[in-house]
Protein backbone atom coordinates (compact mmCIF):
# COMPACT_ATOMS: atom_id res chain seq x y z
CA UNK A 1 0.00 0.00 0.00
CA UNK A 2 0.99 3.37 -1.01
CA UNK A 3 1.18 6.08 1.48
CA UNK A 4 2.19 9.80 0.86
CA UNK A 5 2.50 12.47 3.90
CA UNK A 6 2.91 15.75 3.72
CA UNK A 7 5.39 17.37 6.33
CA UNK A 8 6.79 20.42 7.68
CA UNK A 9 9.87 21.64 9.36
CA UNK A 10 8.49 20.62 12.49
CA UNK A 11 7.53 16.96 11.72
CA UNK A 12 11.08 16.26 13.33
CA UNK A 13 10.85 12.21 12.70
CA UNK A 14 9.17 12.44 9.42
CA UNK A 15 11.91 15.11 8.15
CA UNK A 16 14.86 13.17 9.41
CA UNK A 17 13.73 10.48 7.05
CA UNK A 18 13.10 12.29 4.30
CA UNK A 19 16.88 13.59 4.92
CA UNK A 20 18.27 10.00 5.12
CA UNK A 21 16.88 9.47 1.73
CA UNK A 22 18.32 12.41 0.05
CA UNK A 23 21.54 12.04 2.07
CA UNK A 24 21.94 8.54 0.29
CA UNK A 25 20.15 9.66 -3.24
CA UNK A 26 22.56 13.54 -3.38
CA UNK A 27 25.12 13.00 -0.86
CA UNK A 28 26.34 9.34 -1.61
CA UNK A 29 24.84 8.69 -4.93
CA UNK A 30 25.36 12.31 -6.43
CA UNK A 31 28.43 13.41 -4.87
CA UNK A 32 26.68 16.86 -4.04
CA UNK A 33 27.84 19.15 -1.44
CA UNK A 34 26.14 18.53 2.10
CA UNK A 35 26.08 22.00 3.27
CA UNK A 36 23.33 22.67 -0.13
CA UNK A 37 21.35 19.78 0.48
CA UNK A 38 20.32 21.53 3.56
CA UNK A 39 19.53 24.91 2.47
CA UNK A 40 15.82 26.20 2.94
CA UNK A 41 14.29 23.33 5.19
CA UNK A 42 12.29 25.40 6.97
CA UNK A 43 9.94 27.23 4.98
CA UNK A 44 9.50 24.00 2.63
CA UNK A 45 7.08 21.63 2.44
CA UNK A 46 7.98 18.16 2.37
CA UNK A 47 6.17 15.06 0.91
CA UNK A 48 7.50 11.56 2.02
CA UNK A 49 6.64 8.81 0.16
CA UNK A 50 6.15 5.07 1.39
CA UNK A 51 5.27 1.42 0.04
CA UNK A 52 4.53 -0.82 2.35
CA UNK A 53 5.74 1.26 5.30
CA UNK A 54 8.75 1.71 3.70
CA UNK A 55 10.22 5.25 3.64
CA UNK A 56 11.01 5.37 -0.84
CA UNK A 57 10.93 8.91 -2.22
CA UNK A 58 11.00 12.28 -0.76
CA UNK A 59 10.60 15.97 -2.51
CA UNK A 60 9.40 19.15 -1.57
CA UNK A 61 8.37 22.70 -2.60
CA UNK A 62 8.62 25.97 -1.49
CA UNK A 63 7.45 29.93 -2.17
CA UNK A 64 10.29 31.85 -3.89
CA UNK A 65 10.03 35.25 -5.31
CA UNK A 66 9.50 33.69 -8.60
CA UNK A 67 6.36 31.24 -7.75
CA UNK A 68 6.72 28.09 -6.09
CA UNK A 69 9.72 25.63 -6.74
CA UNK A 70 9.71 22.24 -6.75
CA UNK A 71 12.97 20.74 -5.42
CA UNK A 72 15.19 17.74 -3.94
CA UNK A 73 12.98 14.61 -5.85
CA UNK A 74 14.80 11.64 -4.41
CA UNK A 75 13.76 8.22 -4.76
CA UNK A 76 15.92 5.42 -2.83
CA UNK A 77 17.84 3.56 -6.02
CA UNK A 78 16.18 0.14 -5.29
CA UNK A 79 13.16 1.61 -5.48
CA UNK A 80 13.49 3.60 -9.29
CA UNK A 81 11.15 2.64 -11.97
CA UNK A 82 8.28 2.02 -9.58
CA UNK A 83 6.27 5.04 -10.32
CA UNK A 84 7.14 6.67 -7.04
CA UNK A 85 8.79 9.91 -8.40
CA UNK A 86 5.35 10.36 -10.64
CA UNK A 87 3.58 9.42 -7.31
CA UNK A 88 4.94 12.22 -5.59
CA UNK A 89 5.24 15.00 -8.07
CA UNK A 90 1.62 14.51 -8.57
CA UNK A 91 1.13 14.99 -4.76
CA UNK A 92 2.90 17.98 -5.02
CA UNK A 93 1.11 19.43 -8.09
CA UNK A 94 -2.11 18.62 -6.64
CA UNK A 95 -1.22 19.95 -3.35
CA UNK A 96 -0.23 23.34 -5.64
CA UNK A 97 -3.53 23.01 -7.91
CA UNK A 98 -4.96 26.37 -6.43
CA UNK A 99 -1.82 27.94 -7.39
CA UNK A 100 -1.92 30.47 -10.19
CA UNK A 101 1.61 31.79 -10.49
CA UNK A 102 4.44 29.94 -12.10
CA UNK A 103 5.61 26.33 -10.58
CA UNK A 104 9.08 25.80 -11.66
CA UNK A 105 12.16 23.66 -10.76
CA UNK A 106 15.74 23.22 -11.72
CA UNK A 107 15.86 19.62 -13.34
CA UNK A 108 18.93 17.13 -13.83
CA UNK A 109 19.34 16.81 -17.40
CA UNK A 110 19.31 13.39 -17.66
CA UNK A 111 15.57 13.50 -15.75
CA UNK A 112 14.41 16.39 -18.49
CA UNK A 113 12.26 13.56 -20.18
CA UNK A 114 10.46 12.50 -16.95
CA UNK A 115 9.48 16.17 -16.32
CA UNK A 116 8.60 16.37 -19.96
CA UNK A 117 6.08 14.15 -19.45
CA UNK A 118 4.29 15.68 -16.69
CA UNK A 119 4.12 18.94 -18.50
CA UNK A 120 6.62 20.72 -17.64
CA UNK A 121 9.25 22.76 -20.20
CA UNK A 122 12.42 23.12 -20.74
CA UNK A 123 13.35 27.09 -20.79
CA UNK A 124 16.82 28.59 -21.33
CA UNK A 125 20.35 26.64 -21.30
CA UNK A 126 21.83 24.09 -19.55
CA UNK A 127 23.32 25.13 -16.22
CA UNK A 128 25.60 23.89 -13.50
CA UNK A 129 24.38 23.66 -9.72
CA UNK A 130 26.41 21.34 -7.07
CA UNK A 131 27.90 20.12 -9.54
CA UNK A 132 25.47 18.38 -11.77
CA UNK A 133 24.04 20.08 -15.08
CA UNK A 134 20.43 20.95 -14.75
CA UNK A 135 17.77 23.07 -16.82
CA UNK A 136 15.38 25.47 -15.76
CA UNK A 137 11.83 23.73 -16.23
CA UNK A 138 8.11 25.59 -16.01
CA UNK A 139 4.89 23.65 -15.55
CA UNK A 140 2.92 24.64 -18.87
CA UNK A 141 -0.61 25.82 -17.55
Amino acid sequence: MIEIKKITFDDSELLKIAHQIRYEVFVIGQNCPEELEWEFEEESTHFLVFNNEKPVATARHRKTEKGYKLERFAVLNEERGKGFGHIVLKEILDDLSTYKGEIYMHAQTDVIPFYEKMGFAKIGSEFEEAGIMHYKMVLKK
